[in-house]
């Protein structure tokens, strides 16, 4: 189920070169989850640590028997020392089992969840942005950030985070504990750790630039990606295969020259560490042995120790791969909140309006618009479509039309002026009633990889079989369907590319049938059909259209000829208006297209040579 806007968690307007703050401000409603994993993460890695102070038990016992620590806290006897140990040792490794599966399932579970949501919530929030978004974005860059970079953050919440709390668990118990056994020698343990941490950050400062510029890189490769994929034959026709091929290969040896370059700096990070460390422990076998030959330490308690020491100091190095997984988690972290920030221009209405109380009236005053950085397209234009009424509006190329329905839609929203349907400012509306309201069929169909049935009936999911075929037979789409393998189970493939440009209409056209709504807007509906479907169409369209308020757009004239009024329009302004007959008479624009368009100019042409 999707979460409206206003309860999603809030990412925050915090300063963008801070990721995990924002990562940490969106994950609070996984709060309780992160606690429970978080403490589970601690208490296994504290009794992941005791097996060593059992073995320096074990040797003090042996060494000192009687008088060892558990004879002086009352047991007595070598063999129940000892047994007590087994014991402990039973207890201490059952806990550290039974606290790694709390905590893998714990983080494991939290990864999937957050991962899932946030690719709900970062999709959701993509389908509210406005047209323009689309349009100044690869699909490849946006599939990068909804797939990749949520599969980023997914691996490092995987390990990442544990690995982060048990290091700092190891550092906080054991560096205490040394402080109490053996303090002298502690110093020399814990000489490495502020070196670690301060190359740690200075690596973290230093890997952060070279891991953004890698999830660029990713984008723009799956960017080139599916791009060719979608124009596969027109690179096919050009015979241009070679050439995108050395396209790929400069964008991915890019991303590979970027990956690189973050390994070179990462994997710099292990070797060095594990100088520093060496010289910690190092000191520590040499200052502890001496302290415990000089009598000064106990056995057991150097051997504790070293034990201890090697714990503290080696896993260190594993911040190597885990510093890794930061940098690209949050690089990609980075990316996806950015999505999820981005304002959404075209806000909803809050006023309901449901279908069936609509009359269709549709109303345009003084409406201008431009797209970004562009001229206006249209300029103080007005429109008025009565209710139930079947317009036409015709014109060359860029004259406006498609951007009219575009603004119907409110896919775009004016510069300025209203458009009304039935009174109500469509600003007001809420948007999915808006668009319920109308039906369009665009004049570039899209299909959806599935079934004919299942791209009938999509947006109208409570249709039935039968209101499937009923909607076919209208749109004359069922004759061609029934001969079909499967017939309305035929899978169409991506973009319905298995169909004609033709077939593709009809199902569009079916699909608006289905829908039922009333206003309708026809935008070059029948412009992929030979002349016997388009007059087969053109008699269904007429049933379609009775009692319901219809645009249609049209640069075949000959589709719109029966409209109640036909508007003309020329740079964004309705030069011409009135009936088919009426325009003719006009001798105007209308007059000129007919003419060109049935061939009587030609032959005007031919008479006068």
């Amino acid at each position: 189920m999707k979460r409206p806007l206003r309860d999603r968690p809030d990412t925050g307007h915090v300063n963008p070169r801070h990721p995990l703050r924002r990562l940490l401000r969106y994950g609070r409603a996984y709060r309780q989850q992160v606690w429970m994993a978080s403490i589970c993460s601690v208490l296994n890695k504290i009794f992941d640590l005791a097996p060593p102070a059992l073995i320096g038990a074990a040797v003090d016992v042996v060494v000192q028997q009687d008088a060892s620590l558990l004879a002086r806290v009352g047991v007595r006897g070598t063999f129940a020392q000892l047994s007590t140990l087994a014991l402990l040792s039973l207890i201490i490794w059952g806990l550290e089992s039974a606290f790694e599966y709390a905590y893998e399932r714990l983080w494991r579970g939290l990864a999937q969840k957050m991962q899932h949501q946030l690719r709900l919530d970062a999709y959701e929030h993509v389908q509210e942005l406005e047209l323009a978004y689309f349009e100044e974005r690869s699909t490849g860059d946006l599939m990068a950030v909804l797939n990749d970079d949520i599969n980023q953050l997914e691996r490092f919440l995987d390990v990442g985070a544990n690995d982060i709390l048990q290091v700092l668990t190891t550092v906080v118990a054991i560096g205490g504990a040394f402080f109490v056994l053996a303090p002298q020698v502690a110093w020399w343990a814990m000489l490495p750790v502020p070196f670690v941490l301060w190359g740690s950050i200075a690596f973290q400062n230093r890997l952060a630039p070279r891991y953004a510029e890698v999830r660029d890189r990713a984008s723009f490769l799956n960017a080139r990606l599916a791009n060719n994929l979608s124009g596969i034959a027109t690179i096919k026709s050009f015979t241009a295969e070679d050439s995108e091929l050395e396209r790929l290969a400069r964008d991915s040896d890019a991303y590979c020259q970027s990956n690189q370059r973050a390994i070179a700096l990462s994997s710099a990070f292990v070797p060095l560490i594990r100088i520093v460390i060496l010289i910690g422990f190092v000191a520590t076998l040499l200052v502890g042995g001496l302290a415990a030959v000089d009598g000064q330490m106990a056995v057991g308690t150097y051997s504790v120790m070293v034990f201890l020491t090697q714990r503290l100091l080696w896993p260190l190095t594993s911040l190597g791969q885990t510093l890794d997984l930061y940098q690209r988690a949050m690089a990609s972290t980075q990316r996806v909140l950015d999505v999820l920030d981005t304002p959404i221009s075209i806000p909803s209405g809050q006023l309901a309006l449901p279908v069936q109380t609509v009359c269709g009236e549709i109303d345009l005053r003084d409406v201008t618009f431009s797209y970004r950085d562009a001229q206006p397209v249209l300029e103080q234009f007005s429109l008025h479509v009565p209710a139930g009424k079947t317009i036409a509006i015709v014109g060359a190329t860029g004259s406006g039309k498609t951007t009219l329905v575009k603004l119907l839609l409110r896919l775009y929203d004016v510069d300025a002026g209203t458009i009304a349907l039935d009174g109500t400012d469509i600003r007001r509306l809420r948007l999915q009633d808006l668009r319920r309201a109308i039906g369009w069929v665009n004049q570039d169909v899209y299909m959806f990889h599935g079934t004919v049935l299942e791209n009938i009936a999509y947006g109208s999911p409570e249709a039935g079989f039968d209101d499937v075929v009923a909607a076919a037979k209208m749109a004359e789409a069922h004759e061609f369907v029934s001969c079909l393998p499967k017939g309305y189970y035929t899978i169409v493939g991506e973009r319905g590319q298995k169909l004609s440009g033709g077939q593709r209409q009809r199902l569009a056209i079916a699909r608006a049938i289905l829908r039922d709504p009333p206003v309708l807007i026809l935008d070059e509906a029948t412009s992929a059909v030979d002349n016997e479907t388009e007059a087969a169409i053109q008699r269904s369209l007429e049933r379609i259209t009775r009692d319901r308020t219809t645009i249609a757009i049209a640069h075949r004239l000959s589709t719109v000829r029966n409209a109640d009024c036909i508007y003309v329009m020329d740079r964004g302004k309705i030069v011409e208006r009135g009936r088919h007959e009426e325009l003719l008479a006009i001798n105007g624009i209308y007059a000129g297209l007919w003419r060109v368009q049935t061939g009587l100019q030609t032959m005007e042409m031919d008479r006068k040579r």
